[in-house]
């Protein structure tokens, strides 16, 4: 087998970093399974027969195989080193689509269910000094309703705005050693006004445990705290001797160092950071602070043309916030998937505002029994970007009409998502169909013509229909209230560049000057209504067939950067201006 390359090796779970990271990243022996029968034939006690560059899916150009065509059920194989030395040995998986078994050394020791959220295993008792393998399979039906696929095509090819498949593991793997005293989670909640921040920390052991917290910034230290712990779950308030808040465009993180002591031996040290900021809502407004900011979102698919779902280094996902900032947008929408940790890290320390998302779209979510599954990866997923302050809301459901509404599910998942997290707005429903439960009004409108599209926006029409979209029977009367934020989380996505079997809204501008005068035209529609609290244009850049980005599918820009954000950043004299 040749020697493993040196892929993706950043710590893949920024907020709860440990120096014992082993990064599994590399080649990996590999097989397809077809048949669906390999398993009976303990496929995992031998050696397979391909190669493939884990972390990237099958389907990916990167993974070195490429292979387009349906995929139900791969095999993965890895050799590794054990050196316990009397600690625990934590394998970690950052996401598998979709249901994984996973075997140390031909013995089976888990199942997984859901593509999109980490998974880790104490695998302690089952490896040995010296050389140990671990076997992966990946079962995955593109066509099963009862789970989200997101922007995967369930067709042979992808078409209008579904992309190409991913199946198997498409993030980091990796292990790491730990005491069989350690920190097994942290929550943490900033209060602006002390300030101070508060964390939640859960352990796996607490008799006679102890431990400190301590906070710096910029390498000063402006905070901390020891306790001893008298359970698995204990709170921390920490006050701050300096307050630097976490802006927009001003990552100001303040760093956390965690150790866990017992008989005075250290048995974990962790490290952490966070941003000390604060959202809400008040009447038509967005407040970061308590300050009204307009969000000025696009929307980001989180597709890349040789890895599909997995980024190829930690640049490009840094670099597709830097081309957002550059464009004259303050946010994205993290749309249809649940994006690798690293995309938030950067957003973090960069001043990017971020919704999360689930990948909802494959599920019938019509039928209550399919909460099963989107429960718990959504229920992860919050858990999982909990910390970053970059993550100012969460959205579960995208575009539900009304033939295929379930009211019932989608208020539940709205309830459950507030009772994780009272800190952030909730949209029930990003388009369509809503429920009562809803912190946002949140509307798509794909309107090209820009008179039509910003005189729909001026009251009394917030109660009328649009007269292009009647087959999708908005209900305006019915959901809108006076003083409900409004956000237009989906505009624009204007098609432009090579009309052959390529997909984008309305009829494609002949020129660039064509394509900035209608862009002008629907961006300053929403700018200028003071009923509106932000939009999302659609979208960042192309993704395969889909031509209506800002950039293409390789991230080049098609336009001027600086027109584009010249436009955009009207936004920001608005606010200052006249909504505050």
């Amino acid at each position: 087998m040749r020697e493993r390359p040196q892929i993706k090796p950043e710590y893949p779970r920024p907020q709860l970093v440990r120096d014992s990271y082993i990064n599994l990243n590399g080649i990996w022996e590999f097989e397809f399974d077809h048949s669906l029968s390999e398993k009976e034939k303990e496929i995992y006690k031998r050696h397979l027969k391909d190669e493939i560059l884990v972390p990237f899916c099958p389907e990916s150009k990167l993974s070195g195989i490429q292979e387009k065509d349906y995929i139900q059920k791969v095999w993965y194989r890895k050799d590794f080193q054990a050196n316990l030395n009397g600690k625990r040995l934590i394998l970690h998986f950052g996401a598998i689509d979709w249901e994984s078994e996973l075997f140390i050394n031909g013995v089976y020791v888990a199942t997984h269910r859901g593509g999109y959220v980490p998974f880790d295993c104490d695998i302690t008792d089952y490896v040995k000094t010296g050389e140990n393998y671990l076997t992966v399979s990946a079962y995955d039906d593109a066509k099963n309703k009862t789970y989200g696929s997101g922007k995967q095509v369930w067709d042979l090819k992808p078409r209008s705005c579904l992309y190409t498949r991913t199946t198997g593991i498409w993030q980091t793997v990796w292990m790491e050693y730990v005491d069989n005293i350690h920190i097994d989670s942290i929550k943490i909640y900033p209060n602006i006004s002390e300030p101070s921040v508060t964390l939640e920390l859960s352990l796996s052991e607490f008799d006679g445990v102890t431990v400190n917290a301590r906070v710096t910034f910029e390498g000063g230290i402006c905070g901390g705290k020891t306790v001893s712990v008298s359970s698995k779950s204990t709170n921390i308030h920490i006050p701050l001797s300096e307050k630097h808040l976490w802006e927009i465009g001003c990552g100001n993180l303040y760093d956390l160092k965690l150790t866990v002591t017992k008989d005075g031996k250290v048995t974990d040290e962790v490290s952490s950071y966070f941003g000390l900021r604060e959202v809400g809502l008040s009447k038509e407004k967005f407040l970061l602070n308590g300050k009204s900011v307009f969000q000025r979102l696009v929307l980001d698919q989180g597709y890349y043309p040789d890895g599909v779902y997995t980024s190829p280094d930690d640049d490009a996902i840094r670099n597709d916030i830097l081309y957002a900032l550059q464009l004259g947008f303050n946010g994205a929408r993290l749309h249809e998937k649940i994006f690798e940790p690293r995309y938030l890290y950067w957003a973090d320390k960069l001043g990017f505002l971020v919704w999360g998302e689930y990948p909802d779209w494959g599920m019938d979510r019509r039928d209550y029994s399919n909460m099963h599954h989107f429960i718990n990866e959504w229920t992860a997923a919050v858990n999982r970007d909990f910390n970053h302050p970059s993550v100012i809301g969460w959205c579960p459901f995208n575009e539900i009409h009304l033939e295929e509404r379930n009211a019932d599910f989608i208020a539940d998942v709205f309830t459950v998502t507030k009772s994780m997290d009272p800190t952030r707005p909730v949209i029930d429903v990003s388009g369509y169909f809503h429920t009562d439960k809803t912190d946002i009004l949140d509307m798509h409108y794909y309107e090209q013509n820009a008179a039509v599209f910003g005189d729909f926006f001026r009251e009394p029409n917030l109660s009328a229909k649009p007269k292009n979209l009647t087959a999708i029977e908005y209900d305006w009367k019915k959901y809108y209230k006076k003083g409900m934020p409004l956000f237009i989380s989906e505009y624009g996505g204007i098609g432009f560049g090579n009309r052959e079997d390529s997909w984008g809204y309305g009829n494609y501008p002949e020129t660039q000057e064509e394509f900035i005068e209608r862009y002008k035209g629907l961006t300053e529609a929403l700018l200028l209504n003071e009923n509106i609290m932000g939009f999302c244009y659609t979208q960042l850049y192309d993704v395969e067939q889909e031509t209506n980005g800002l950039m293409t599918y390789k991230r080049e820009f098609k336009f001027s950067p600086e027109v584009i954000c010249k436009i955009n950043s009207q936004a920001a004299a608005i606010e200052n201006e006249e909504r505050n």
